[in-house]
């Protein structure tokens, strides 16, 4: 092995780099401002706020719990209101009037007491059970007839999933929005560059077809496979395929097996949807890109964000303002909550938020097919 002809080859990578400005700065200005982006928000982040709903329980517990809330140390703040009945506490954490719900049964040493949350997302609600759970210590005193006698156990109960429910359970919907965007936005941007590399592009537009003609028939041939893509995703998560051991090879399961609470195929369609959108976002951000890795930069100025912005890590509600404004027009974030009403929550096509998500993830679409034909005619003159 020649060192001076490894060294010539090594300076000829770091010759490339230098001549392209673009992928240097990349190199040092997009890690910074991807850690930078996930400091604000780990850091930004308010505790938010906690409203329970009590039924069941005697005045005097009711006004230590809101005692012990106006003590309880920390930034989130904690607030305790009543309900009729146990009924009327579960009704209104599924209507989102209340992040959970303590129920309060029997009496004195007989007494019981369920906390009841939404169970749409495991690892957020952990923190609210561990708030109220320590409430619910501190205001001992209201609820223990016997100085001395032993807290009753708190039992936990979910509208959704299921206490026992994992993380994959929760995080089903946000693999099927996060990776069919991911992974069609590849697929379409590398594509695309292609073709006008290849002079394709180029040649198109030297006859009659329309620029608009040209992006929309292109969006309709990427989006085929971007529907493909969709479709083996969404079958590879709720299917659970279980395969007999072959010979020497041992038995196994295909598929996450992941219950899905609505309509597969209203999840299918919201995940369509928003590949359709990655289709022309790919197809617009394309026109910025000589080589094939300029398209694979552009993963941290649009994927990353959007990860963790959109709703996968961290609800929207308890980012920085200015990071809820940015979150509320990504399109990941509106597929993500349409996908956990579907699948988490048992949403169908005449729920408003369902519709609400599918309009906005259509017009996105709308919007890069729009901008894209405008690019084309921009770089082209």
């Amino acid at each position: 092995m020649s060192l001076r002809r490894v060294l010539t080859v090594a300076r000829r990578i770091a010759q490339g780099f230098r001549r392209d400005h673009r992928s240097l700065a990349l190199l040092i200005v997009a890690p910074l401002l991807v850690t930078g982006l996930l400091g604000w928000v780990i850091r930004g982040s308010t505790g938010g706020s906690i409203e329970v709903a009590v039924a069941g329980a005697p005045d005097a517990l009711v006004t230590a719990l809101r005692d012990a809330a106006l003590a309880a140390p920390g930034d989130v703040r904690i607030g305790i209101g009543t309900a009729d009945d146990a009924a009327a506490a579960r009704e209104a954490v599924r209507s989102g009037a209340s992040d959970m719900a303590l129920i309060v049964s029997g009496s004195g040493l007989q007494m019981g007491l369920t906390l009841v949350t939404d169970g749409s997302e495991p690892a957020a609600e952990g923190g609210q059970i561990a708030a109220v759970q320590g409430l619910v210590i501190g205001a001992a005193g209201a609820l223990l007839p016997i100085p001395g006698a032993t807290l009753p156990t708190i039992e936990h109960e979910t509208i959704y999933l299921s206490p026992d429910a994992d993380q994959l359970d929760a995080l089903a919907p946000v693999f099927l929005g996060l990776f069919a965007y991911f992974f069609v936005f590849i697929l379409t941007g590398i594509s695309f560059l292609r073709e006008r590399v290849g002079g394709t592009l180029e040649r198109l537009l030297s006859t009659p077809v329309t620029r608009a003609e040209i992006v929309v028939g292109y969006s309709l041939g990427f989006g085929f496979f971007a529907v493909l893509q969709v479709l083996i995703l969404t079958l590879f998560i709720l299917a659970n395929v279980d395969v007999p051991a072959l010979g020497p090879i041992p038995a196994f399961t295909i598929g996450l097996g992941v219950a899905s609470a609505g309509s597969p195929l209203i999840a299918f369609l919201v995940a369509v949807v928003l590949a359709v959108g990655a289709v022309n976002l790919g197809i617009f951000l394309s026109t910025f890109a000589r080589t094939e890795l300029q398209m694979l930069q552009f993963i941290p100025l649009v994927i990353l964000p959007q990860s963790l912005l959109g709703g996968v890590f961290w609800p929207v509600e308890r980012l920085p303002d200015v990071l809820q404004a940015v979150a509320r027009i990504l399109p990941v974030t509106y597929a993500v909550d349409a996908l956990r009403e579907v699948m988490i929550k048992g949403a169908d096509l005449g729920t408003r938020a369902v519709q609400l998500d599918l309009a906005v993830l259509a017009g996105i679409a709308i919007f890069f097919v729009v901008l894209g034909a405008t690019t084309i005619r921009r770089e082209v003159a």
